[in-house]
């Protein structure tokens, strides 16, 4: 069986592929117009007619948010809580624009229901379901021809009767329902609402991007990847695509975390560069998950790698303002046009930029299988140059300098604003761009060694079928710490359990590779927010240190709340061992070294070796200023730094080696 994961991302779509023995890998373009396309194009290309197994990080979902193509959703609430959604919390993204305005919700006024019936904050019938009005609603949402809905009640995660009636009711139209207990049980109306909304505004577009590559593939399993860091089967993507929203970042922080605990290093701060964005996340020996993410404004309560995402990448547009001043990104070429140097964009990009400088090797990229245009490169560099009234060179490293500045601040978001050293990290780098950008940057946050895994590039798909089975349950249950007896909560830790081992069954996980972690949110009476931690023999002791840990300070006469139990049920993968590669002296092997070539480096042209990278052996030192090639991505080694190639092949640099 050929296992082959595969990333799609704005610019390339990335396939590695693990027959039992050996891997191999292919990057082509990603096709906007219809993502399926490369996907299956690249599988057939790879399969070359083999059985195989799929897992997939899409970002359809993503962009169906982002880009607010999802569909046309309409939502049934309580009567009277219509505008939930819409009023949220009082949060203000940009507290002193006084211009500021909320762009339109998901789904409007008019399309929002109210229904009689009530559940109480108890679990009490308050008010009886009104059938009929739910019936008038949904004939009102079939004359407006909505494509989705979704079903927020009050309360329904203690009781969801009065949800799964008009479920039943909903089912009637034909049209893909989103219950918000099957969804997210937990408290927080508005949460719970945005999530669930969420889901149904994409789950149409995801089920027929799914469905069209199951259909392509026949027999041949297809699983996909969840934000939390764990897959599911496609049938479940297809029902509750929120859970696949950060799928392809997600992939990126399992295969860094692997590569690195695997090469000895258990504080990672990862560096992923792409075509259109960055994501960067802080481990600290484990995947970070959090309940508490936003995407686009919209919260998404459910459980994902906490993940930072910027609008920098290789194809981010460089152009000058109003003002004169140079700006780089957010927006992006994307893959079509895409760079100016792929021969059809108009506008500059970073990765321009850094072909321009000499950092990126035309007759090596893509492994030599797709030709760059340097000339249409230097002469638009040259255009915009003269405009900003600076040299080529210089405008070349101003742009690599903005985005670095960009994604700087978002590595400090996750590090320094959260209390963390970044020198006491080591910065992982990947994505097709990644290399190019990360000791600069690890030299602007002071962070002392950077590592760059083998097929850098394509590391996102190499976590995905790296990634285990993974199914997040839970369950708001409101009772205090010291008064409600264990047994109650265990209680409701089996009914977790029993639906976890039931579904971690019928994805086909055998009960020997079943693995369940319990977990509970506590705070103290009074407190606004939860923290997560595992679920012990004294949760109130465990829930300190980790309040202390966080805050600097803990409670001793303080009431302690259990708001919600949480249950992690993981299906062990047997994933592939990382080989080691042959052994060497310091000194690069003859074949490694491909020729010399000026780079500009301070706006300095140096001489500069080029390396094949995957001729390197294990033991050699490469000191800089250096450029590595290999098919996925290049590495760009700046002067004073050493790289060391260490037992697996990852590249371990130390950035200021004098």
């Amino acid at each position: 069986m050929l296992i082959i994961g595969v990333d799609t991302g704005g610019t390339f779509t990335d396939f590695i592929a693990h027959d039992g023995h050996t891997l191999s890998v292919h990057k082509r373009l990603s096709t906007p117009d219809d993502p399926s396309r490369a996907v299956l194009e690249g599988i057939a290309h790879i399969a070359q007619g083999r059985p195989v197994q799929v897992i997939h990080g899409s970002t359809v979902a993503t962009n169906a948010l982002l880009e607010r193509k999802g569909a046309f959703t309409a939502l049934i609430t309580n009567a009277g809580f219509e505008d939930v959604i819409e009023i949220g919390r009082q949060h203000r993204h940009r507290l002193y624009d006084l211009r500021y305005r909320r762009r339109p919700h998901l789904v409007p006024r008019e399309l929002r229901f109210g229904i009689p019936g009530r559940i109480t904050s108890q679990g009490q019938e308050m008010e009886p379901l009104d059938r009929d009005a739910v019936r008038a609603a949904l004939q009102a949402i079939k004359k407006a021809g909505c494509q989705s809905v979704a079903v927020c009640l009050l309360f329904s995660f203690l009781h969801p009767e009065h949800e799964q009636a008009v479920g039943a009711l909903a089912a009637d139209l034909g049209l893909p329902v989103s219950l918000s207990h099957t969804i997210v049980a937990e408290f927080r109306e508005f949460e719970r609402t945005s999530t669930t909304v969420v889901n149904a505004y994409v789950a149409p577009k995801m089920a027929h991007y799914l469905g069209r590559i199951q259909q392509a593939l026949g027999t041949a399993s297809l699983r996909i990847m969840q934000s939390n860091g764990g897959s599911i089967s496609a049938a479940t993507a297809m029902a509750e695509p929120v859970r696949t929203i950060l799928s392809g970042p997600a992939g990126g922080a399992v295969g860094a975390l692997a590569v690195a605990q695997n090469a000895g290093f258990s504080r990672i701060i990862t560096f992923d560069m792409g075509g259109t964005s960055t994501d960067v996340a802080l481990l600290d020996g484990a995947l970070p998950i959090t309940t508490e993410a936003s995407i686009e404004g919209y919260p998404v309560k459910v459980p994902l790698i906490d993940i930072h995402t910027v609008g920098a990448g290789g194809g981010s547009l460089a152009q000058l303002d109003a003002g004169g001043a140079l700006r780089v990104g957010p927006e992006s070429a994307g893959a079509d046009p895409g760079p100016i140097c792929y021969g059809k964009g108009t506008i500059l990009t970073v990765t321009d930029a850094n072909l321009f400088l000499g950092r990126l090797v035309p007759e090596h990229f893509l492994g030599g299988n797709m030709p760059l245009h340097t000339e249409a490169v230097a002469k638009a560099m040259e255009a915009l140059a003269r405009q900003a009234g600076l040299s080529a060179p210089a405008l070349a490293e101003g742009i690599l300098e903005v985005a670095n500045a960009t994604m700087e601040r978002a590595i400090r978001v996750i590090s320094v604003e959260r209390g963390y050293d970044p020198r006491e990290f080591t910065l992982v780098a990947f994505g097709g761009a990644g290399g190019l950008h990360a000791c600069q940057l690890a030299r602007q946050l002071s962070i002392p060694r950077v590592l760059i895994p083998q097929n850098p590039g394509i590391l996102s798909a190499v976590g995905m079928i790296r990634a285990d089975v993974v199914k997040d349950y839970s369950i708001t249950v409101m009772a205090q710490a010291h008064t409600t007896p264990r047994a109650e909560l265990e209680e409701r830790f089996n009914l977790l359990l029993a639906q976890g081992k039931a579904d971690l069954a019928a994805e086909g996980i055998p009960p020997e590779d079943m693995r369940f972690e319990p977990l509970a949110d506590l705070r103290y009476a009074g407190q606004s927010f939860e923290v997560t931690i595992p679920w012990g023999d004294d949760p109130v002791v465990t829930f300190a240190a980790a309040h202390e840990r966080m805050y600097g300070y803990r409670h001793t006469n303080k009431p302690v709340e259990i708001v919600t139990l949480r249950l992690r049920a993981r299906g062990s993968v047997r994933a592939f061992p990382f080989s080691p590669i042959a052994a060497g002296s310091t000194t690069p092997p003859p074949p490694a070294l491909l020729g010399n070539r000026p780079v500009f480096f301070d706006s300095i042209p140096r001489p500069t070796p080029i390396y094949a990278r995957h001729q390197l052996l294990a033991g050699n030192h490469i000191p800089g200023p250096a450029i590595l090639v290999e098919y996925t991505a290049t590495v760009v080694i700046p002067p004073g730094a050493l790289a060391v190639v260490d037992d697996w092949g990852n590249l371990v640099i130390a950035v200021e080696a004098q």
